[in-house]
């Protein structure tokens, strides 16, 4: 996650844990999703919905 981190430090890659932290899941609110975030991740897909919906 350290070279996630150096590409995306915004979203606190560094404190990851294979899950989203509050802070991850804080600044994805935010900041929307990054090419690193997996479009399965319950809170990403739900931005990307959201994105489609008149």
């Amino acid at each position: 996650c350290q070279a996630m981190h150096a590409r995306f430090p915004d979203y606190g890659f560094n404190q990851h844990k294979g899950y989203g932290t509050a802070l991850h899941l804080q600044r994805l609110a935010e900041l929307g999703p990054c090419e690193e975030h997996r479009r399965s991740f319950a809170p990403v897909r739900r931005h990307f919905e959201a994105s489609l919906t008149p």
